[in-house]
């Protein structure tokens, strides 16, 4: 009698499981959709790249020539390649840097006017980047750090500086000070207690401020494209512009993907490696 009791039971968690899963299965379908689409569309041929994008994937048998179409663009693609993975990887250094030490401040140090400046760091997230891209081309020249890969990277820090600093105040909050406390006991000192004791706590917040710092400077065009003249110094956001526009007006579809892929792949892979510690962090400091 309990088991012919319990069978409706049994019957609704099954189809609210089957009913869970699937429907996972058809949101992952269409995130994932895109990509296929633009792999698939990337191999075709270089004479059927022109055609209409239906279908998407070769019909006439793969092919690596859009890659190669898109290597003769600026100063190739390796070029554009490395000059996207040095300025992306100096912003995650030092972003990660400037903001664990001003998030480790702002969480346990105590000083005049701390929260007025932390609100001010804060407010700057409502201004649009694209208003100060001026004062930031005239210091950058005053500087002589114009038309450079070190003065585009700093911009990017700038611009990631106030949700990092934001990120790593609340990682350090969400630490118990009962931690802090015994290692003073044990003789730590500030930057003893930083390093070898709430820097390995504070990990996700830092992945998660590493992958935003990565992903904005990796994909970011406009100040790419105001503070750059020197085409060998182009980023793969600007690269992929350059193919677009084609030449003549014409639109190369096939290297317009294969570029969508080279800036695609990398990003996927930083995401999918660092994925646990992303969610952790946003779940452990952010909403803190």
């Amino acid at each position: 009698m309990t088991d012919l009791a319990n069978a409706p039971l049994r019957r609704r968690r099954l189809l609210g499981n089957i009913g869970f899963h699937g429907f996972g299965v058809v949101a992952s379908f269409f995130f994932l959709a895109p990509f296929i689409w633009a792999g698939l569309a990337s191999l075709r041929p270089g004479a059927e790249a022109s055609t209409p994008p239906l279908p998407p994937w070769p019909t006439t048998g793969i092919s690596f020539d859009n890659y190669a179409t898109l290597d003769l663009f600026g100063a190739g693609i390796w070029q554009h390649t490395i000059n996207s993975l040095l300025v992306s990887l100096g912003t995650v250094v030092l972003t990660v840097l400037v903001s664990v030490l001003a998030g480790y401040g702002f969480s346990r140090f105590r000083f005049p006017l701390k929260n007025v400046f932390f609100v001010l760091i804060i407010a700057t997230l409502m201004i649009p980047f694209q208003s100060i891209l001026t004062p930031l081309f005239i210091i950058l020249a005053r500087l002589g750090l114009n038309n450079s890969l070190v003065g585009l990277m700093l911009v990017y820090v700038t611009l990631q500086l106030p949700f990092s600093v934001f990120m790593m105040r609340n990682a350090f909050d969400a630490v118990p000070r009962e931690i802090e406390e015994a290692a003073r006991i044990d003789g730590a000192t500030d930057w003893t207690l930083l390093v070898r004791v709430l820097l390995p706590l504070v990990m996700p917040g830092v992945a998660t401020v590493g992958i935003f710092a990565f992903l904005n400077a990796w994909n970011e065009f406009l100040a790419a494209l105001i503070l750059l003249s020197d085409n060998d110094k182009y980023t793969l956001p600007v690269l992929i512009t350059a193919v677009r526009a084609g030449r003549l007006g014409a639109i190369n579809w096939g290297a317009v993907q294969a570029g969508v892929m080279v800036m695609t792949i990398p990003c996927l892979v930083v995401f999918l490696l660092l994925q646990r510690y992303y969610m952790r962090g946003l779940m452990a400091g952010a909403v803190k």
